[in-house]
């Protein structure tokens, strides 16, 4: 009787292991403009707080969801949210048990300007990329693979790159590190060709001054995006950031700097179109200007904004500028959530050039003796941070 039971309990047991084996997922690949992952379901007004952008047909195992994000599995410890729009569908996805990584190969590459280091993946999985500073470092982890890697070439040809290697920190974990020869972060790019990781780390340029940089400047907002409003004049801030704008584009233009507008006029311009443009245009710098507001409309001063450490110096550098010219300090924001800053492949720095919703700030972004001050700030603050930059 117990060996009959026995088998009975073996048998159901077999029974319910059969159901459950039914995947409990699905997957997708990335898709649309700009695809980002986030850590959380967390959120401001900029959004939720985020790892930062992914390539497109990237392979993602979907678990769960919300009524606007999916749940993404990118490895057996770790998860990440992306929004629903992100994803297509794919059932022709083979899923594969395991997936591994290959040779390497880390080059230099002239013609681009560019140190370039490629990993070759069995499939385009998920990964995420940050900044380190002292020493200057670019770490990746890559999502779901386990090294079979036993080949990392590296050329000669290289002038940024000192040094890639890679640990396995976890089972499906593969941290990739790339150790820099300057201290300055100057950007990088990541996208895959195929099934090739390939990340494209820009060199430092070999004399450091202003005229030999190309410098985008965006005047925040515009069209439809109208930005901040004025305590007493009601004042526009798509309108008074343009006018910055201009001024540091003619200040800079006499100093024979190459320089790049993200917009001219009172003109729509979608952020994730402007990422878009200028990873086309491919400055050294971007300089996003920008007016603050409060509720409370005794806060007032500047303040910059970056994301990644690596670039924090030439925030630093233009805030100090601005307190120069009476400007109270607002502070020096570090890991901020905005699209111009979420870039990795240029140099990027947001200021708040003061609070329209005060009213001696206000007072003073209105004067055009004070804008053209403004720009002069701007422009000693570059030189400030280039002479700060070690050859």
């Amino acid at each position: 009787m117990k060996i009959k039971l026995l088998i009975a309990c073996i048998a159901i047991s077999s029974c319910l292991i059969a159901q459950n084996s039914t995947p409990t997922y699905w997957l997708g690949k990335s898709t649309g403009k700009l695809p980002s992952l986030a850590y959380g379901l967390g959120d401001d007004r900029l959004g939720g707080a985020k790892m930062g952008f992914v390539d497109t047909n990237i392979v993602f195992k979907i678990i769960d969801s919300t009524s606007a994000m999916y749940e993404v599995q990118l490895s057996k410890n770790h998860t990440a949210f992306i929004e629903k729009s992100f994803i297509k569908k794919d059932s022709t996805i083979k899923e594969k048990l395991f997936y591994l990584s290959n040779s390497w190969k880390v080059q230099g590459v002239d013609s681009i300007g560019y140190d370039v280091l490629s990993i070759n993946l069995d499939e385009r999985l998920p990964y995420k990329s940050w900044m380190e500073v002292e020493p200057s470092k670019i770490i990746f982890e890559i999502y779901g693979v386990q090294s079979n890697t036993n080949w990392i070439t590296q050329l000669s040809s290289v002038k940024e790159i000192k040094n890639v290697y890679y640990n396995q920190v976890e089972d499906d974990v593969l941290r990739v590190t790339i150790e820099l020869k300057h201290e300055q972060h100057w950007g990088y790019s990541v996208a895959y060709n195929n099934k090739n990781l390939v990340i494209k780390v820009k060199r430092q340029p070999q004399i450091l001054l202003l005229k030999n940089l190309k410098i985008a400047i965006d005047a925040g907002h515009g069209g439809t995006n109208a930005g901040a409003s004025g305590l007493k004049t009601n004042a526009s801030e798509k309108i008074i950031t343009l006018k910055f704008a201009k001024e540091l584009e003619k200040l800079l233009r006499k100093q024979k700097v190459n320089v790049v507008m993200t917009r001219k006029t009172d003109t729509t311009f979608d952020n994730k179109d402007r990422v878009l443009f200028l990873q086309q245009e491919n400055p050294d710098v971007l300089i996003s200007l920008h007016l603050n507001s409060s509720a409370n409309v005794l806060v007032n001063g500047s303040s910059t904004y970056y994301k990644h450490i690596g670039f924090r110096p030439l925030t630093e550098n233009i805030l100090k500028r601005m307190l120069e010219i009476k400007m109270n300090e607002f502070g020096n924001v570090g890991n901020f959530n905005f699209t111009l800053n979420a870039p990795t492949d240029f140099i990027n720095c947001l200021l708040e050039i003061g609070f329209l919703s005060n009213e001696a700030d206000e007072k003073k972004i209105l004067d055009p003796k004070f804008q053209a001050a403004v720009a002069r700030q701007i422009l000693s603050g570059l030189n400030d941070w280039l002479k700060d930059v070690k050859k």
